[in-house]
């Protein structure tokens, strides 16, 4: 049995059955059947339906935030923006995916010679509570694109989110089963894996899962991409705007409640600016109201389960017992649900949580530096690789750490990270493999086929 609770109160939303193995092999096979006739399609009839897609989306963008809020406790704000970029993607690929995997010639001794992309098959989606509909479009509106069929296997406290998904699709007109959901429990995606008729699977969540698909996937000689965590540092240098880098710092910290694998995590300020940086994040993250997320004002709403609450909470008061100063928060609201306020630790070292692991919520890690190359150093150390930034007026400075200095995949100056279908998106280290988005994103599960012709 799934269950959907609401982390607000920790009340049962729904419940769901899950599939059972006969039914989760007919969902495979048919997903099968159905990508051997997607893959001869013309990209004209692709196109039209995704851009259906899109607009389907936006006409029902209300309801779909709805549910990601119910489900997820994010600011409903935030769900209604996180549907608009859904829609947007399913824009992009519809004008752009003919285009990224046309037929590129290459010159050779031959009469002719190219590099074809051909569809995989069928791809499973591991994907993750946070995003709830963002993580599945990023993946799908590509992958079907370029031929694929898609299996989801949605984190299963957002199950309702994930029909959902599902139901655009055919409101679309998409051909029924080229995007399928499986109900099942996590301890089951190793046999989907197996399935003969899976060709990849993608994950974005835990470094743990993200570990065990690969495992199962290279078991079996099958591609993966993954996404995991991230620890992002984000350097703030002794000539930066101040107060532009302290708005940009709090938003990215807490935006979905603190739980984004590339939300600021670590702040490494230059000595000179750190007194003013402390006090500047202080003001500006209790500035945020936390509240109900359905309200159109509320900025922070409750991490999604009290389970992830209170282990967040103890990364907390393990990195205050080895000497982190607690400036904000740090302590759990008496009330029903997942709650945690927005709160920030300084004096953050290596052997602490905040800086050794990825805090999944809204808690901020400061750490001074004596200057920019101990900033790069201190930036650098860390397990992840995913998202980083630089705040300087000196954007020529910013951009050479931006692309020599910073081990990440995605770098930003003066700016917070963040994903933008023209751009591929992934990471490095144990923040994952593989390229999400843009181009390169879109030929991550296709067959990049040399075609001879003498």
């Amino acid at each position: 049995m799934l269950r959907s609770a609401n982390p607000v109160n920790n009340q049962t939303i729904t419940t769901y059955e899950e599939h059972t193995p006969e039914e989760t092999r007919e969902i495979i096979e048919l997903a099968a059947a159905a990508q051997a006739q997607w893959a001869g399609s013309a990209f004209s009839d692709r196109r039209h339906l995704m851009e259906k897609a899109a607009s389907v989306l936006r006409q029902h963008s209300e309801q779909y935030a709805r549910m990601i809020t119910l489900e997820m406790g994010k600011p409903i704000k935030q769900s209604v923006a996180e549907v608009e970029k859904c829609a947007g993607v399913c824009a992009y690929y519809a004008d752009h995916a003919e285009s990224f995997l046309s037929n590129e010639a290459v010159p050779t001794g031959a009469s002719r010679s190219y590099i074809a992309y051909r569809p995989l098959g069928v791809i499973l989606a591991v994907m993750p509570w946070n995003f709830p509909f963002w993580q599945v479009f990023r993946f799908a509106a590509p992958a079907l694109m370029a031929g694929n069929a898609a299996l989801l296997k949605h984190a299963s406290n957002v199950t309702g989110s994930a029909l959902m998904i599902a139901s655009v699709f055919i409101e679309a007109g998409f051909p029924e089963h080229l995007f399928s959901v499986l109900k099942i429990p996590g301890k089951k995606v190793a046999q989907v894996i197996e399935d003969p008729h899976v060709q990849a699977a993608t994950l974005t969540g835990s470094v743990g899962a993200g570990r065990a698909v690969a495992a199962k996937a290279g078991e079996s000689l099958k591609k993966t991409v993954l996404e995991l965590g991230g620890s992002d540092p984000y350097i703030i240098l002794e000539d930066a705007n101040l107060e532009q880098a302290i708005r940009t710092c709090a938003n990215s910290r807490l935006i979905n409640s603190g739980q984004s694998c590339i939300a600021a995590k670590r702040f490494i300020v230059a000595k000179p600016l750190l007194k003013a940086f402390e006090e500047g994040l202080v003001r500006e993250m209790a500035s945020k109201v936390m509240g109900d997320p359905m309200d159109r004002a509320t900025d922070v709403g409750p991490q999604a389960s009290i389970d992830l609450r209170d282990e967040l909470h103890t990364q907390v008061m393990r990195s205050i017992e080895k000497g982190a100063r607690c400036l904000l928060g740090g302590e759990v609201p008496e009330r029903e649900g997942a709650w945690y306020p927005p709160s920030i630790l300084t004096n953050v070292k290596p052997g602490m949580p905040a800086w050794d692991e990825e805090l999944f919520g809204p808690v901020a890690a400061i750490t001074g530096a004596a200057d920019e190359a101990e900033a790069i150093r201190k930036a650098n150390d860390s397990v992840f690789g995913l998202g980083a930034a630089v705040f300087t007026s000196d954007t020529s400075r910013g951009q050479r750490i931006a692309e020599y200095g910073l081990n990440a995949g995605c770098c930003f100056v003066n700016e917070q990270v963040q994903s933008d279908p023209r751009l591929p998106f992934g990471g490095i280290g144990q923040s994952g493999y593989g390229r999400e988005l843009s181009e390169v994103g879109i030929r991550e599960f296709t067959n990049i086929k040399t075609v001879y012709v003498k």
